[in-house]
């Protein structure tokens, strides 16, 4: 298959799926909307779940797992949250199969084996965990829990991208319970700054944390924190979630508590979530037309080594100088592979690692060891330098930190410059199909002019943002007075 891309220029759309195929991320897989995520992918996913599982961890919280079935009885019991998902079940009506007597070496659906109670396959958990809390909680004492799983979620999307959108994939889902109102927005508000904190400092993705409106909030909450990332096609990506749910849930389910008066009360509930959508915000902020750019806290090798050399003395001394190299580097903590494969050409070898993304890549010859030098090609900016063997680490792990740097700062560079105020509604609209970006415009604050907005243009209000100044002004669309400004943008 060939390595070259089509061009973001040309077709964004197309360069994004082409590069997940050919960077060797995942691919479609035989059921419908589901992906194979390949290992090169699955090892970049594992470092955020291992980021993240910390941070969760150092905030107090910790990991259980809970069914991937709930019973329909249950997921019906918060009215919102069911209404808000029913569109995307998958419902298993039956527990066996039989031998087709109409066709031989076929399986139909035992009619006999119809389930007593349909089980909905789990698109998110609030329903299986609260009826759970039900029977965790009796007393003040019991509070606070601070639960997180790690688990996949079917959501039957009809239309699906590698990533962004499929029809099963990965997550983590924390569930906590606390004893009082302002423990729990506490809380949401925590988790909503952990994300934030991971996807800037270990993603090299700037976000804007807001909260949704009303419409846009999570089925089931009352309040929805996101983080708001923007791709280099202009589009928004909502990348982290937090939700205060208050008491709906607590009160669906019937979890009450004596707090310390000995009284009955409900308890307040927050949910917050990450999916394998930060694979998507990752490829589509970062990467080239040559390929994907990772920075280096996720690079699954943060460096490659290549030897190149015409005969066996030639690798047998480079092998001896590369492996102390790679022991200083492991001795750093930096992840390093040595690419001795004597089944492709270092060109090849080069152009594989570019497209994958290697934030720094080595070369070693014969006549660098005579010289005492090796050539450092770094990814993200596509340039080389020959540099003496002595200082190697030092300068190795020096370039991690300033291409981590560096790659968040382009990508904040880019937002900031897609960020634009407009007064009235055709500037809006000329932005919107022009420069693309967010638009930070005046909203008279009702669902009415937030649903024509969306017909009209097909941009959403993608946050109020949490640092907004109060600012009196007239709404962009309607002209009803408005007291600040919020972000709109076309979304993923």
């Amino acid at each position: 298959m060939s390595k070259k891309l089509t061009s973001r220029a040309e077709d964004y759309s197309k360069w994004y799926n082409e590069l997940v195929v050919k960077a060797d991320l995942a691919e479609n897989s035989a059921v419908r909307g589901c992906m194979v995520i390949k290992p090169y992918g699955y090892a970049i996913w594992e470092k955020m779940q291992a980021e993240l599982d910390k941070k969760f961890k150092e905030t107090g919280h910790q990991n259980a797992y809970f069914p991937l079935f709930v019973p329909k009885s249950l997921f019906e019991a918060e009215e919102k949250n069911a209404e808000g998902f029913a569109k995307e079940c998958a419902v298993v009506t039956h527990y066996r199969l039989q031998n087709d007597p109409d066709k031989p070496g076929k399986l139909r659906v035992d009619p006999n084996a119809k389930l007593e109670e349909e089980l909905v396959v789990r698109p998110t958990s609030e329903a299986i965990i609260w009826n759970t809390y039900r029977n965790w909680i009796q007393s003040y004492r019991d509070l606070p829990i601070l639960v997180n799983q790690w688990a996949n979620v079917v959501r039957w999307e009809m239309r699906t991208r590698l990533f962004l959108r499929t029809a099963e994939f990965l997550w983590q889902e924390g569930h906590t319970a606390h004893a009082t109102k302002a423990e729990a927005i506490v809380e949401a508000e925590q988790m909503n700054n952990v994300y934030a904190n991971f996807v800037e400092n270990f993603m090299a993705i700037p976000v804007i944390q807001g909260l949704k409106t009303e419409s846009e909030r999570f089925a089931g909450a009352e309040e929805t924190y996101c983080i708001e990332a923007l791709m280099q096609d202009g589009k928004a990506l909502q990348a982290g979630t937090s939700h205060f749910l208050g008491q709906n849930f607590a009160k669906a389910f019937d979890v009450k508590f004596a707090n310390k008066e000995g009284k009955q009360d409900y308890v307040w509930a927050t949910s917050w979530g990450v999916s394998t959508r930060l694979m998507g915000a990752l490829i589509m902020t970062h990467s080239d037309d040559n390929g994907l750019v990772l920075p280096p806290n996720l690079a699954p090798n943060q460096v490659v080594i290549v030897p190149i050399y015409k005969s066996e003395e030639q690798l047998a001394a480079i092998t001896e100088v590369v492996n102390g190299i790679v022991n200083d580097l492991r001795a750093k903590s930096i992840s390093v592979k040595f690419d001795n494969r004597d089944t492709l050409r270092p060109g090849a070898k080069f152009a594989q690692h570019e497209l994958q993304g290697v934030p720094l890549r080595i070369a070693i010859g014969a006549r660098d060891l005579e010289n005492g030098t090796v050539e450092l090609a770094r990814r993200d900016t596509l340039t080389k330098e020959v540099v003496p063997l002595d200082g190697l680490i030092d300068k190795v792990e020096g370039l991690m930190t300033e291409i981590q740097e560096s790659l968040f700062n382009k990508a904040l560079d880019f937002r900031n410059t897609h960020i634009t105020k407009v007064d009235t509604f055709e500037e809006f609209k000329t932005v919107l199909e022009t420069k693309t970006g967010f638009i930070s415009a005046h909203w008279d604050g009702t669902a009415e002019t937030e649903d024509k907005i969306k017909e009209l243009t097909k941009a959403t209000i993608r946050c109020v943002p949490l640092n907004q100044e109060e600012e009196n002004g007239l709404c962009v669309y309607s002209g009803a007075p408005s007291k600040g400004r919020v972000l709109f943008a076309k979304a993923y």
